[in-house]
């Protein structure tokens, strides 16, 4: 991906200890990939998350998630007082409360804006939106979200139907789009000055792309047009998967999907939006389901399951010529996962694009599966396992003992030490680019898994807590970077 060998950790920013910000919390956790020598954070979507907190269910393909912003950073330019900028700790140390959390911080982030106006600061959030085009949507989906309680299709017509009425001036819709303006202002200029601290510290910030939106999204009120939609404006079809082995009636996903022939129309302006505003934040971008671009699962939207769907052909290789002809060459890591056909591959490696190899996945006796160590190719980044599996302790704990003799055999281990083997594993690859769950650098459980794929509740909250890190494990991981050859640019 990046031309050389690396390695690095995936931890979505909302899992740092508290207060989970991109403050100081951030900044420490580069430093601590700087001591365990490796040069790559992969966080997972940093999108305002939809329902149960999901980061694949944004709110926004553009915005940032305001649940980030640093308190202490807002006291330090007097928007907050000292005492507004210390939150109490929400949760346990290894799971958040985010209800608690946002209750909390709201009417912290509103007197901070109140004070950023009343120092005559507000011309800054003009320029800001004017920088950045899909501003304005977002502000006043997410103040009409704020004020109504409502999906945006419960909306009174005049705000329901796009282009909306747009709010008097000193009215509290005025303001409250303001409000969410100033949000992602700030969060801009934080996550500007993380990615400033990790590129001094040599370290690539690496992001995450969901192939589709929410419903109840500022990108589906605002761009209908570009989504395939009934008679009455609903979606006519949704996104999922068809039914596998693990499901007899598949996954239902629920997003919308893409009119591909309207985006083409336009040379798929939104998604180099969408790109563009992605590199402004990111090194490189893993993409999300990229099978969909080659074909989707089109599900009835009245089916409450996913068995009478059908696979509908994607853009395949012109969306991405336009992305490379606006933007040039984008970094990206293609997430190759799951229904992978030889059209899905085709396309991928005609764009020379690196896939994913997950190690859990490797060792169900075939022996030319592609995520066998034998079979990683170097145009590839290698992981023990991602946010959606369990953790590697986990993970074993739960194997049938058929499959672990196989884990046994194929890595010449007895499985005493199954973490720091498959952390090895990952790292004596030859993929160029091997990452690893921070649950598994710390040798954690099953117990501090992220997600649950297939349950909608109790996900996405976990957090390491900061007396987890030990000395030993970072000299640990910094070893088998060092013995790897991951340690140095041009390596």
């Amino acid at each position: 991906m990046m031309g050389q060998r690396l390695a690095g950790i995936l931890l979505h920013a909302t899992s740092l200890p508290h207060p989970g910000t991109l403050g100081a919390p951030a900044h420490r956790f580069l430093d601590l990939l700087s001591r365990a020598g490796a040069r790559a954070w992969q966080m997972l979507p940093v999108c305002p998350p939809g329902p149960y907190d999901s980061p694949y269910a944004g709110r926004s393909a553009f915005a940032g998630d305001d649940r980030l912003i640093d308190l202490e950073w807002l006291g330090r330019r007097g928007w907050l007082t000292p005492e507004d900028a210390q939150l109490p700790n929400f949760g346990t140390p290894n799971r958040v409360d985010f209800a608690g959390l946002r209750a909390a911080r709201l009417p912290r982030l509103r007197r901070a804006f109140e004070r950023f106006v009343a120092e005559g600061c507000r011309p800054r959030l003009a320029e800001f939106a004017a920088a950045h085009p899909w501003l304005d949507d977002y502000a006043l989906f997410e103040a009409l979200r704020e004020l109504t309680g409502q999906p945006w299709w419960e909306w009174p017509a005049e705000y329901r139907n796009y282009p909306p009425s747009r709010p008097t001036p000193g009215t509290t819709l005025a303001d409250e789009v303001e409000f969410h303006r100033f949000l992602q202002y700030v969060f801009d200029l934080q996550w500007q000055e993380l990615r400033s601290a990790a590129r001094q510290r040599g370290i690539l910030l690496i992001g995450d792309m969901p192939i589709f939106v929410d419903r109840d999204s500022a990108d589906h009120w605002a761009h209908r047009p570009l989504f395939l939609l009934d008679a009455d404006g609903n979606p006519a079809v949704v996104a999922g998967v068809p039914p596998d082995a693990f499901s007899d009636t598949g996954q239902r996903w629920g997003n919308p999907l893409y009119d591909w022939d309207a985006m083409r129309a336009d040379g798929y302006a939104w998604w180099i939006s969408r790109f563009r505003r992605a590199l402004d934040l990111f090194d490189a971008l893993r993409v999300d389901h990229f099978r969909g671009f080659v074909a989707a699962w089109h599900i009835p939207a009245d089916e409450p399951t996913a068995v009478n769907g059908r696979w509908v052909p994607g853009p395949g290789r012109a969306l991405f010529d336009a992305l490379e002809g606006a933007l040039g060459r984008p970094p990206i890591i293609v997430e190759d996962l799951g229904i992978i056909t030889d059209d899905v591959r085709a396309l991928r490696d005609a764009l020379g694009y690196p896939g994913m190899a997950v190690l859990q996945f490797a060792f169900g006796g075939d022996p030319d599966n592609p995520y066998l160590p034998r079979n990683h190719r170097e145009n590839q980044v290698v992981y023990t396992g991602t946010h959606d599996n369990d953790t590697t302790l986990g993970w074993w704990t739960n194997l049938p003992e058929w499959e672990r003799d196989n884990v046994r055999r194929e890595l010449g281990i007895d499985g005493s030490r199954i973490v720091d083997d498959l952390v090895r594993t990952a790292l004596e690859s030859v993929a160029e680019t091997a990452i690893i769950p921070m649950q598994d650098l710390l040798a954690l459980d099953g117990s501090h898994r992220m997600n649950h794929p297939g349950r909608a509740e109790g996900n996405w909250t976990w957090r390491f807590a900061p007396e987890q890190v030990t000395p030993e494990r970072l000299e640990f991981f910094r070893a088998l970077v060092e013995r790897t050859g991951r340690d140095r640019p041009g390596r």
